[in-house]
């Protein structure tokens, strides 16, 4: 279904691939800020370039690298995932439409997640890990418009994440120049690049592969490696 008007958290479908709005700006050229789900990679677009998407009970779809199936039929477990799909928040609570969040306690079968709030269990889908029989594949509109070696790279994708999020720097994070012995603080990230005190900017991978500049430790946790 093709939208006039698009929200934030709606799911829906561009260019073939399950997405998630995570804003929308009216006045901007490319309105609609969308997230791939699978892997989180960002994207700008118009509201008449996505097609709606409603989650339902035994749809599966690969969510950061790891494949879920949505259920209403079990009982949501700590560590484990839900999907926010009908939220009802109490006052003291802050969660939108199609939230997910991880589940710190369970409560009869409320939880309470890991920031925090308290939901309830007519207002989400547990996220049960892997593909559930008789599940529907979601992450793309149409599969048959997918070739192989795609399918393939989404069974691979959980390990290319993990490695992009091995060597991402944060801000706050202080590396030492092993050739003068100067350190420089991570003061900004755009897209692939990141910008250090001290002026010089590099992608991830030269940061991480550099000879000259080595991690030491980041100023807000002051965690060392």
């Amino acid at each position: 279904m093709k939208l006039i008007q698009v929200r934030k958290g709606q799911f829906v479908y561009y260019n073939n691939e399950l997405h998630k709005v995570y804003s929308v700006k009216p006045l901007a050229k490319k309105s609609v800020h969308l997230f791939r789900i699978k892997d989180m990679e960002q994207v700008d677009c118009k509201a008449d370039e996505v097609s709606l998407y409603k989650p339902q009970h035994l749809d599966s779809f690969l969510f950061f690298g790891t494949r879920y199936t949505l259920r209403d039929d079990i009982g949501p477990e700590e560590g484990g995932y839900i999907l926010i799909s009908k939220p009802d928040p109490d006052y003291m609570d802050h969660y939108s439409l199609n939230e997910f969040e991880k589940v710190e306690s369970v409560e009869g079968k409320n939880v309470v997640t890991t920031r925090q709030n308290t939901v309830k269990f007519r207002e989400f889908f547990v996220m049960q890990p892997g593909e559930a029989e008789g599940s529907k594949d979601i992450v793309y509109y149409d599969k048959s418009k997918v070739d192989a070696s795609q399918l393939e790279a989404d069974k691979e994708l959980i390990d290319k994440i993990r490695e992009r999020d091995a060597i991402r720097p944060s801000i706050g994070d202080v590396y030492l120049n092993l050739d003068n012995t100067s350190t420089a603080m991570v003061v900004a990230i755009s897209n692939e690049h990141v910008t250090l005190g001290n002026g010089d900017r590099l992608t991830f991978h030269e940061l991480y592969k550099a000879d000259n500049w080595n991690f030491l430790y980041n100023v807000v946790d002051g965690e060392f490696r």
